[in-house]
């Protein structure tokens, strides 16, 4: 199952992809009048017997799908609850290009990095990546992998982690790396308007194999800048699920960013900050391509 959002008119639908990928059934088609109005929706509900009601109906449909060429299409969750959690330095490489900067020296963390990042609005897949010149000269990607939760919990342990997942999707973790350097943290840097890009799908946890061993790549324009693959993380999923459930409660529809690889444009002598006219591409493997314009 994989979960999306489209634009009909001025109205967010929700929806689920066909096996083809090129269509979808609205939420509505699926659950009649007591459709959940979001993918936040379903999730925040904790309902395992309406999500086997969606597998059930990709199977057996009795109406016809929506082509989604024939739609904009926006990111899975434009309006998160409360803030994305994200990791920072998770690579080993990342860490070790970021040494003599944001990484201050220590080239493997200790303990994992938690920051928050603010998004009031999540940016879809061919979405535009609106340039803010008089507040940032430098903007950098990242491209992550994001693990939805799908249960509340807390105290997990190590051994139930995967069971409080709801599904994965890419992020691009936009940063205005001046804004990070002048306020010493990174939660402005990270936070400006249009800076989360996300998408195309939740995929459901049940189309990927545990634990996570997923080839991503970033490209801007016609050139590779990262490259890597989920088994590098330092800290894994189960371990970052279960350490940062300890006395806080996590809760469904909470995202947590896993970090990016090395590769990123600041790292660059010179940097490689992102320019008007970049296509900036994303891709994981069985979650898809996340591709943006920055404008």
């Amino acid at each position: 199952m994989k979960f999306i959002t489209v634009k009909a008119d001025v109205k967010e639908v929700p929806g689920v992809l066909t096996k083809d990928g090129e269509h979808f059934y609205t939420f509505e088609q699926i659950f009649g009048e007591k459709a959940p109005v979001s993918v936040l929706e379903l999730i925040r509900q904790e309902d395992e017997e309406m999500v086997n009601k969606v597998r059930y109906y990709l199977n057996i449909p009795d109406q016809k799908p929506y082509s989604l060429r024939e739609f904009k299409q926006l990111a899975p969750i434009p309006r998160p609850f409360r803030n994305i959690i994200c990791l920072g330095l998770n690579y080993q490489d990342h860490a070790d290009e970021l040494k003599t900067s944001f990484a201050k020296g220590k080239t493997t963390p200790k303990a994992p990095i938690y920051f928050g990042k603010m998004a009031t609005e999540i940016i879809g897949t061919q979405a535009e990546i609106k340039v803010q010149d008089e507040v940032t000269k430098m903007i950098d990607y990242e491209v992550e992998v994001v693990a939805i939760i799908g249960k509340r919990g807390k105290n997990i342990s190590v051994e139930d982690a995967y069971q409080y997942i709801f599904g994965y999707t890419i992020m691009n973790d936009l940063s205005a790396r001046d804004l990070q350097a002048t306020h010493s943290q990174w939660l402005r840097g990270k936070s400006l308007d249009g800076f989360t890009a996300m998408g195309p799908a939740i995929v459901h946890k049940d189309l990927m194999d545990h634990p996570l061993k997923l080839d991503l790549s970033c490209h801007v324009n016609d050139e590779i800048r990262q490259q890597s693959n989920t088994k590098n993380f330092i800290f894994d999923l189960p371990y970052v699920i279960s350490d940062f459930s300890k006395g806080f409660t996590l809760e469904p529809g909470d995202m947590i960013a896993t970090g990016t690889p090395s590769g990123v444009g600041m790292a660059f002598d010179p940097p490689k900050y992102l320019q008007k006219g970049d296509e900036v591409i994303c891709k994981v493997e069985g979650l898809g391509t996340l591709k943006n314009t920055v404008r």
